[in-house]
């Protein structure tokens, strides 16, 4: 299929101009990344944004693929020499890959079927006269074929031999296969019971012991609950339309008569069905079902993580992090506001009254030391203890004092990228200078952590993991180009997601900074190793350098537009930094005298509005949180209570709440507003803080039903 196939095609599936497909096409077939074709090709691609490029990608990848199987089967079918021009004209019209593969199931290589052995046996002729349906007596025509030497002994062995021949024409009969296909997708359904003998040992699987409902309409989760129970050997679990309708359909389609090689016919067809049909459709089905359940629930997992990773950064402030533990002690870090590491040690607070006081003077001691602005504190075990503790010792008023979600620090402190930045601490110090950075900037520390180990996700080790980790690795791309990375204290992990550059990239940048001290300009980045024209052209744009010799470096001006920008100057006598400083002057450029070929007003308004704010960071300012005093664990709990929480996960059935008790409560969907609500993202997100009523505790089970009624 030609390119400008393609861009059509997918022009009309997603309701664009064939022009914006043609031109992202040609982009991304050059190397250019989603952000940057979304943030400065604008005018090429009609200002679409990083949403549908991705689905442009992901829609041509698709029929890529197809053609590319398509030529698999044409050239198989050739080779056998049974390639006519009416088949290759069907298998090029093909536009599904579940179609293509029921054209080619008859030519595909199979192993020793039983229609195979019939056919030997030389029932063919047989099965043929008797799927004619012209009014024979199957049993008399049997009676020719009846051969011991070929093992056809009885009337019956024929005439089974010419139902198993009939039975594989059915099932690699094309029209056959999609009209039971489109009854397995809109009448079939999904169902699970206990497998035997498994019920008590199985019991977190309960809800799903006598399951049953229209697959058409079964949520992700619960897809994929299912699925887990019957990996794990507790469910069995199967996705069929009515029998009875299936053999309907099959009926009404090759039963052309009412005589007893009709009646032979009939019974093939149940035997088709049954044997070879519905377990090949019920597979498709599933698998289909396992798709969709992944694509949503990835979904889910993409708008958490994109939140999380947004969240409003403290911003840099020399910060003292405590990783909470009771019996070794809770770990204490000093880092500046550049986040290194000035110091560490080690606090016991439950052991005695001696050691809590001796604690409490430590922890004042370095405080005043290091001119701690924040104390940050993990949110894992014995963590309000410890928040309770720290606001109790007399710290000055001006020091802030914050619980952070420490989700996935304890996986980046026994990753590769920590044991390089401190080889010579354990993984407890590595946890606490994660939690203290995550709070002065998420996103910067959160890359360095796999986005599965964060803990805002939903059956997330059940799903597609190609497919969750590509979809994943575009939000953080995402979200690292939004925000904007600085060049000069950004970590390796961080540079590796900005457009272009990569891991192999990013390390060379850190080592050229490490050798040679901060970079200047962007300018400079050329010199890097392995960064040539196309990485910094896609890169360029996304790499900030404050304080540096070009004042529009430290701002999202990419350095093609310098010349754009340096011309407005001229035209009105004032330099770069008058018309970044200077409202008045801005509001006199024309920028309608600066289009041009390449350069439209979609990009001269972005280049506008970056000059009165360079640099600007997208994320919402910072907002100081406190859990409700007296509220540390589940025993404190009490029904109709209302508490002050942070959303830390969001599923289809609901948003789990950190209230402070080390045990995050469900509202559960049908509590999140005062109105019906189909998609919790819709009134919540991740790091939102709110307030929620307890509607019940079971803390046997650890389980905390919330409502968010009458409070967002």
């Amino acid at each position: 299929m030609e390119e400008k196939d393609y861009s059509v095609k997918i022009s009309e599936e997603l309701n664009l101009k064939d022009f914006q497909v043609s031109a992202t096409i040609t982009l991304l077939d050059s190397g250019s990344t989603i952000p940057f074709i979304s943030r400065y090709r604008k005018e090429a691609t009609g200002s679409l944004d990083e949403v549908a490029i991705a689905q442009i990608r992901d829609r041509l990848h698709q029929l890529r693929e197809l053609d590319k199987r398509r030529e698999a089967v044409l050239s198989s079918i050739d080779e056998q020499g049974k390639l006519t021009k009416e088949l290759k004209e069907k298998i090029e019209k093909c536009e599904i890959m579940a179609e293509l593969e029921d054209i080619y199931l008859p030519f595909k290589p199979k192993r020793r079927t039983r229609a195979m052995i019939a056919r030997e046996k030389g029932l063919e002729p047989l099965a043929k006269d008797i799927f004619d349906q012209t009014g024979i007596d199957p049993r008399e025509k049997a009676v020719n074929y009846v051969n011991a030497e070929k093992d056809v002994k009885t009337v019956e062995d024929a005439l089974a031999g010419a139902r198993d021949i009939i039975a594989e024409q059915v099932n690699e009969d094309g029209e056959a296969r999609g009209r039971l296909r489109a009854l397995f997708e809109q009448n079939g359904t999904i169902s699970s019971k206990a497998a035997k003998g498994k019920e008590e040992e199985g019991i977190k699987y309960k809800d799903y012991f006598q399951w049953e409902e229209p697959a058409a309409a079964a949520p992700s989760h619960r897809i994929l609950a299912m699925r887990r129970g019957e990996k794990e050997k507790f469910l069995i679990m199967r996705a069929l339309p009515p029998e009875e309708d299936a053999l309907g359909i099959l009926n009404s389609m090759f039963v052309t008569g009412s005589g007893p090689d009709s009646q032979e016919v009939e019974v093939a067809l149940k035997d088709s069905y049954k044997r070879l049909l519905s377990s090949s459709l019920e597979t498709e089905a599933r698998l289909e079902l396992k798709k969709r359940a992944d694509q949503e629930a990835i979904v889910i997992f993409n708008k958490n993580l994109r939140q999380l990773l947004m969240a409003p950064p403290l911003g840099q402030k020399n910060t003292l992090a405590i990783d909470p533990g009771i019996r070794t002690g809770s770990k204490i870090v000093c880092i500046d506001s550049q986040g290194k590491l000035l110091h560490n040690d080690v606090v016991y607070l439950s052991q005695s009254e001696q050691k809590r006081e001796a604690a409490a003077n430590i922890i004042k001691g370095l405080v005043q030391e290091f001119k701690i602005e924040v104390i940050a504190i993990g949110n894992g075990t014995a963590s309000r203890e410890t928040e309770t503790f720290v606001r109790k010792i007399g710290l000055p008023e001006t020091v802030q004092v914050v619980v952070v979600n420490e989700s996935g620090a304890s996986v980046y402190s026994a990753s590769e990228a920590a044991r390089e930045e401190f080889p010579d601490y354990d993984v407890t110090v590595r946890g606490a200078v994660s939690i203290g950075r995550r709070l002065m900037d998420p996103l910067a520390e959160l890359v360095k952590i796999d986005p599965k180990s964060i803990g805002v996700g939903q059956y997330q080790h059940d799903v597609d993991q190609k497919l969750l980790k590509s979809s994943l690795d575009d939000v953080v791309m995402s979200c690292v180009n939004q925000v904007g990375v600085e060049v000069n204290t950004a970590s390796k992990q961080l540079l590796g997601y900005v457009a272009g550059v990569g891991a192999v990239c990013a390390k060379s940048i850190v080592a050229c900074r490490d050798k040679n001290g901060p970079f200047k300009s962007r300018e400079e980045l050329k010199k890097v190793s392995g960064l040539g024209p196309k990485v910094f052209e896609q890169s360029a744009g996304f790499l900030r350098i404050r304080g540096g010799d070009c004042p529009l470096d430290a701002g999202a001006v990419h350095p093609e537009s310098y010349g754009i920008v340096n011309s407005m100057a001229e035209d009105l006598g004032v330099s770069i930094n008058d018309l970044m400083e200077s409202e008045q002057t801005r509001e006199k450029i024309d920028l309608n005298k600066y289009v041009n070929d390449t350069v439209g007003l979609a990009t001269l308004t972005d280049i506008k509005a970056e000059l009165a704010k360079p640099g600007r960071d997208p994320r919402e300012p910072f907002q100081v949180f406190s859990f409700k005093e007296g509220v540390e664990t589940m025993a404190d709990l009490e029904e109709g209570m209302k508490l002050p929480g942070v959303v830390t996960n969001i599923t289809a059935f609901g948003a789990f709440v950190d209230i402070g008790v080390h045990q995050d409560g469900l509202v559960h969907i049908s509590q999140l507003a005062n109105k019906f609500v189909k998609n919790p993202h819709d009134v919540v997100k991740v790091h939102q803080n709110i307030t929620v009523t307890v509607l019940e505790v079971d803390i046997k089970r650890k389980r905390i039903a919330l409502s968010a009624k009458d409070n967002l």
